[in-house]
């Protein structure tokens, strides 16, 4: 990527403006970004089902340490495939991408029996879909100021409540979005 930043592992934070269904307030954690587009999780954004229900249709048994776990919704493509990201130093399963030093990106069913099991990885986040930009159109979507960005943070993403991840990840720029304008504009 020799003509602009690769954000690999940042934080994509949706401008005050954003009016686009699927992304406005969103904050995106960015798994690939290259010369050929971008791919990210909507990370603050859950889905009318528990962990346990989607368990139950995948027939993988439902457990008591599940309890009332939240499932994600990760972006607007493929809503219906499964992804979870969770620290890079809790495990590989067979479909184990490492997006940075501290996150990994699991697709593969044998991830999820083992959550089923008790034996996943204790901190993730169960997503279904993503986000997804052509070759340019990220960069071209930040020049128009529909989003900031920042280098991710995983207690933010796995510990902070997911009302309140926008504004942590914000305030890592120094930024308060609520002061904000809606009004786009260059200067």
């Amino acid at each position: 990527m020799s003509h602009t930043t690769n954000l690999r592992g940042h934080f994509l934070l949706s401008m005050p403006h954003m009016q686009d269904r699927y992304f406005a307030q969103s904050l995106i954690y960015l798994c690939e970004h290259n010369d050929e587009g971008a791919m990210g999780i909507i990370v603050n954004r859950a889905v009318p089902i528990e962990l346990r229900t989607l368990f139950s249709h995948l027939d993988l048994g439902t457990t008591d340490h599940l309890q009332d776990e939240t499932v994600y919704f990760g972006g607007p493509v493929q809503p219906e495939r499964g992804f979870i990201l969770h620290p890079a130093d809790s495990g590989h399963w067979n479909a184990t991408c490492d997006v940075d030093v501290s996150t990994s990106l699991t697709t593969s069913i044998d991830i999820l029996e083992d959550i089923a099991a008790g034996k996943g990885p204790k901190e993730r986040l169960v997503v279904l879909g993503y986000a997804g930009w052509g070759a340019g159109q990220l960069e071209q979507e930040i020049s128009d100021n529909a989003w900031l960005s920042c280098p991710a943070n995983s207690d933010i993403m796995f510990r902070t409540p997911i009302e309140e991840r926008l504004t942590a990840a914000a305030m890592l720029l120094g930024i308060n979005l609520d002061l904000l304008t809606a009004d786009t504009g260059h200067a």
